[in-house]
Parts: C-alpha cells; structure tokens; sequence
C-alpha cells in the first residue's frame, strides 16, 4: 500500500482532539478492555447490561442488512400510513420525512452511474480491536447504514448514538472465521484519499502520533464520493468535534471546473463542479457558504451522459437554470429539495447570485445554448 504523508494541520487536530477528549464512546486505547477504567462513568449494572447486551438484536439486523445489501436489495421500506403517499416520503415536510435521518435515504437511492475505479487494493482495518461484548454500541443505536469491503470479510457500521446524538465508525472484521470490532466517533477521524481508498485516521494517545484507523477501497468512484461526503457532514455539523483539518474539506484526485453562490432552498450555498482527475467523472456539489458549518456538503449529484442532450439545461432567467434529470443525494436534515422543483416539470432549478455566475455555469455544459433567448425565457410555475 503506498505511503501517505499527514500534514502537520491534520497531525495537530488529531493531537487536538486527544487532549479534549470528551468521555465518549470509543475505547480507551491505552486501557486493557477489561479494566472497569475502560468503561468510563459507567455503573456496575450498566456495565453488565453492556457486556450482555443481546447480540441477537443488533447482530442478526446488522447480517441481515448485509445480506440484502450483497444481493442489490434496497433496505426495508418505513411503514407508512394508507393517508401518505411513499413517493413524496423522502422530501416533504411531515413527520414522516423528517423521521428519517439523512444518511438512512443516501445508499437506498439508485445510482445514476456506476464509474470503476482502477488499481484496486484490499481493505484494511487496524484497530485496535475488541470482541462483540466489549464494543459499546448503545442498545439505543439508530443504524444509518452498512458497507461490506473485501467480500465482507470487512463491514462498516455506521450509527447514531441515542445518548449523545452524534455519528460513530464500528467496523466489524473477520479473522480465522471470529469477528473483531473497532469503533471510533466520526469527530475523532480524518480522512484522506488515496487512489481507490478512503484512508481514516485516528490519534494513538500512546504513541503520540496518528495512526491509520481503515483503508477502505471502493469499487465505483460514485460510492467513494458518498461516504466521504458522509463523513464531511458527520463530522462538521457534530458537537464533539474539537476542529475541522482542511484536509478533510477536500477530496484528492478532483479539480474545480467552476465555483459560484447560490440561493438554495432559501440558505446561501456555494455550487461547486468538481472532475475527478482519473475517472473524469462530474459531479455537482453544494456545501455552506459561511458561517461555523462553512463547506459542509449539503448535497452532490452526479453528471451522467443525459447532460450531452440540449434539453438537459435550460435557462429561465438571467440567473436562473434548470436541470431536466438530475438526482440529488441530501447531507443535510433540514435541507428540502422540493423547494427548488415547484416548475410544472419537477425539474431542479438553480438560482444563481449574479448573471455572469450563471453564463458561465451553462457554457461549462452547453457552449452553444448561451443566447438571448434562453436567457430571457419566461418562468412556467
């Protein structure tokens, strides 16, 4: 596996992190699993309840969950009541939607695309790791979703906590036929790209220095893409986390072919499009202009061949564009998509702060469609 140099932003906030570490959830490193230290505030009776904790329960969910997942089955469909109609589920305003965390819609959505990525490497995870018993995973834990690498000899649970509402990293590895588990809160990882992988780091308190957590390496460039984003917006909008690396806000291996403000969904957003140097796939991505949450993903969608048909792109106004097909994958609980469809075709429509933004965001896709007309064509609501 090729080395990877960590900056020295990365090395501090790793550091960081280990001197505020909160009382959480992951292990104490440098204390032996069976030490009542391990455990934390925890009481004697928790503790029991904790190690007997029924792995019927979330083990058999988490296999059966894997087992759809290797067979291309979507998870469960949310019952819902006859009143609700299932399609209009993942986007409006009841409770019903908004029940649903984000994460849980993110790999339960068809991909438009599926673009290989080469040089694939086998996926790793480093620990340290404990038996089942010894892994506190709350009996409260919401599951967001589930990741097989390597034939599933490697599995990546990620959950929210009930206690403390914040994201966690539980990978499960195979070894001799028995399973180990290592867990990790997303606000104590880095991440980095590596070619096919997502590389996690975490802060060895021992050692002094970071340590590589998991090299997870992905088939498709789309779902290398998704679980970074994942992660990003785990991370940043967690109030455990100490600090944000700048390593974390970019992905390797992509370049800017274009950056403007949008109003979006009544927030302001900054609408990149990024190209990812290898594949040469295409992706939109929205994240925060400002404020304490600023890059934080808000949703990405991918640029498939139906951007080559002249229909796909339409301009409205002097600022304003419309994307005939596209499919969004939402990093933000509160963001609603819907808001930004209301034309009589359901297409998603941009609203960009200046007109200059929006010439050049349709000459990026359609240099011949910039003329006066399609500036200037009348909005149909």
């Amino acid at each position: 596996m090729e080395e990877v140099s960590i900056s020295g932003q990365l090395l501090r906030e790793l550091a960081e992190y280990s001197k505020n570490s909160h009382q959480g959830e992951s292990l104490a490193e440098d204390v032996p699993l069976d030490d009542p230290r391990s455990w934390g505030p925890f009481t004697t009776t928790a503790l029991h309840s904790l190690q007997s904790f029924s792995v019927p329960a979330t083990g058999i969910a988490i296999e059966l969950m894997q087992l759809r997942e290797a067979r291309g089955i979507p998870p469960p469909p949310i019952r819902l009541d006859s009143t609700i109609r299932p399609d209009s589920m993942l986007d409006d305003d009841s409770g019903i939607a908004n029940n649903i965390h984000w994460a849980e819609k993110i790999f339960s959505l068809p991909l438009p695309s599926r673009t290989p990525l080469k040089h694939q490497q086998s996926s790793k995870a480093y620990g340290p790791h404990a038996p089942w018993s010894q892994v506190r995973m709350p009996s409260d834990a919401r599951i967001l979703f589930i990741r097989s690498f390597n034939e599933r000899q490697i599995t990546l649970i990620v959950y929210q906590s009930g206690r403390d509402r914040c994201p966690y990293f539980l990978l499960r590895t195979l070894h001799m036929g028995t399973p180990w588990f290592s867990l990790r809160g997303a606000h104590e990882l880095c991440v980095e790209r590596n070619g096919s992988s997502l590389q996690f780091w975490r802060w060895s308190s021992s050692e002094h220095c970071p340590k590589m957590w998991a090299n997870l390496c992905f088939m498709t460039w789309e779902e290398l893409v998704l679980v970074y984003c994942c992660f990003l917006s785990f991370k940043t909008r967690n109030s455990l986390t100490v600090q944000v690396a700048n390593e974390d806000l970019a992905l390797w291996g992509e370049r800017k072919l274009f950056q403007a403000r949008i109003v979006d969904d009544g927030f302001m957003h900054s609408l990149i499009v990024y190209e990812d140097y290898v594949t040469k796939g295409v992706r939109l991505h929205a994240a925060v202009w400002d404020g304490d949450l600023r890059q934080c993903p808000v949703w990405t969608a991918f640029i498939t061949h139906q951007s080559a048909s002249p229909k796909w792109i339409k301009g409205v106004s002097k600022t304003r564009v419309r994307l005939a097909d596209i499919q969004l994958y939402v990093f933000c609980q509160e963001y609603r998509q819907q808001n930004q469809r209301i034309n009589r075709a359901g297409a998603f429509e941009i609203r960009f702060m200046s007109e200059e933004a929006a010439k050049r965001f349709k000459e990026l896709f359609s240099p011949a469609l910039i003329d006066d007309s399609t500036a200037t064509e009348s909005t149909q609501t």
